[in-house]
């Protein structure tokens, strides 16, 4: 385990992650456990589930850690499944919530985009995001600490060609952690957002409708960042001490300057 990370100050804590079943929410599990974290994994798909939950139990076996993890098919879409989650993993005593389902569809631009890309993108992207972390802000409030990790992106700081749907939300992910993080500033609850840039996951296959070529062509010629990267830096902030907030955490691989500014090779 690396030394930025001060193992005990996660051992026994649960923390829920949503789009667990792959990228970085599953990457982000692994490490957890590897941290001696008990987990709450939450996804569409229960067979990747499964093979995320043996994966976290080998990883916390590797370090000497003994942890739970808890598997749940979930659509972050489904409002009265979302709302049924506090009461479901009462006794879990979740300290942290993970906000990572999300995702990006199409690259047309604005008056040629389907509308339900436009439902999809908002709901999940946002609108998810918002209830979950209501439903588990009363609980964090009722226990005086909590902590909040909203996975923003580069998108949500930069606009860009063909991402109007998507730099849209993301921009208004990062307006609703700011201004979370001011209203339950008199508490001990924690609230995070971290913003990745170019990171080499499903995600541009999805974003592509499947042709992988194209998903491939986003990273010719860099060195991007993969989901093991962000993992790290989600659980850093998730280790730090009760009194140290990290705000926001902006994260670009060192070949990206901006949403089109690269330093390709040949």
């Amino acid at each position: 385990m690396p030394s930025l990370f001060n193992t005990t100050r996660l051992q026994g804590k649960t923390v829920v992650v949503t789009g667990a079943s792959a990228g970085i929410g599953a990457a982000t599990a692994v490490l957890f456990a590897k941290a001696g974290a008990n987990l709450v994994l939450l996804a569409r798909r229960q067979n990747l589930l499964d093979e995320v939950k043996a994966a976290a139990e080998a990883g916390a076996a590797e370090f000497g850690q003994k942890i739970s993890v808890v598997t749940k098919t979930l659509d972050v879409n489904d409002r009265q499944a979302v709302d049924n989650l506090v009461p479901e993993l009462k006794a879990a005593g979740v300290k942290s919530l993970v906000n990572n389902a999300g995702g990006a569809i199409g690259v047309e631009k604005a008056g040629d985009i389907a509308l339900a890309d436009i439902d999809f993108m908002i709901n999940t992207n946002l609108v998810s995001l918002i209830q979950l972390t209501q439903v588990f802000l009363a609980e964090f409030k009722a226990q005086d600490s909590g902590h909040i990790i909203n996975i923003g992106s580069l998108a949500g700081r930069e606009a860009y060609v063909g991402g109007s749907i998507y730099c849209a939300v993301k921009h208004a992910v990062r307006a609703f952690t700011t201004s979370v993080r001011k209203e339950v500033v008199a508490t001990g609850i924690r609230v995070t957002e971290v913003a990745p840039g170019a990171v080499e996951t499903n995600f541009s296959v999805v974003r592509f409708r499947g042709d992988e070529a194209a998903a491939k062509n986003v990273y010719k010629g860099i060195e991007p960042l993969v989901a093991e990267d962000i993992a790290e830096e989600i659980v850093w902030v998730a280790g730090r001490p009760a009194h140290v907030q990290i705000a926001e955490l902006f994260i670009l691989p060192t070949a990206q300057a901006s949403a089109t500014i690269f330093g390709r090779k040949e």
